[in-house]
């Protein structure tokens, strides 16, 4: 994939008043059920710290993470005021639409389209003091290929990268393109937090080869979040 910069601002696709009405019932729906599910969750947390040193020193996290474990991360980080970047069709109306219910607010754009926008509002809000989050593959993959916009973003501003990897020891894989991971209820699930990550080159070959770093990171705190499922001290957040 190119690091090239961000594409300029399109206009968005409108959705139809079907299509809004069809989203805005899903997020209704799954709100509420989303929120029972992860009441029952076992959290085992590893490198909390991380977060909390970068609160501490003045700066605001980028979080960084795989799509395919949105529920459970939605859930993990909710209630701090994190702005995450959703996309401009269907599947980015519904998601924004639940995310809102625990905390979150949205810079709707992505990759192809209106990504350009999308980076200004998030350095405005990480200006303000809000944290902001990326699915790192989103919204269409290829599954686990870092994409430029977080890397953008940290190079940017200054903001570290906070990366993270979820999982669970009991769960639901979902036949989407990037498997997307729901922990079944009563799940012991293992949060493994890295440490910072910092962007302070932005060209072109020196983004690819961040955007290998962090892949690699990310892999290791997978590895890190399944052994915390098969042990540890149970961390509720």
């Amino acid at each position: 994939m190119a690091y090239g910069p961000w594409p300029m601002p399109e206009a968005s696709t409108p959705l139809t008043p079907s299509q809004r009405r069809k989203a805005a019932a899903i997020a209704a729906i799954g709100g509420p059920v989303i929120a029972a599910l992860g009441a029952t969750y076992r959290w085992r947390v590893e490198g909390f710290s991380h977060y909390e040193a970068i609160v501490a020193s003045g700066h605001q996290p980028i979080f960084a993470f795989w799509h395919g474990r949105i529920l459970p991360a939605t859930l993990f980080w909710k209630r701090r005021d994190i702005v995450v970047l959703t996309s401009w069709n269907f599947d980015g109306e519904w998601i924004a639409g639940i995310i809102r219910r625990f905390g979150y607010g949205t810079a709707r754009g992505s990759t192809s389209r209106g990504g350009a926008r999308a980076l200004v509002q998030l350095r405005r809000e990480l200006a303000a003091g809000k944290p902001a989050a990326f699915t790192l593959d989103g919204p269409r993959g290829p599954a686990r290929v870092a994409q430029a916009g977080a890397l953008f973003l940290a190079g940017a501003t200054g903001h570290p990268i906070l990366p993270f990897h979820i999982e669970a020891d009991r769960f639901w894989t979902m036949k989407s393109w990037d498997r997307t991971q729901v922990p079944k209820p009563f799940s012991r699930v293992g949060v493994a937090i890295g440490e910072p990550f910092a962007v302070r080159d932005t060209s072109e070959g020196a983004m690819a080869g961040t955007g290998r770093q962090l892949e690699d990171t990310l892999s290791d705190l997978e590895e890190r979040a399944k052994e915390l499922v098969r042990g540890g001290a149970v961390t509720r957040r």
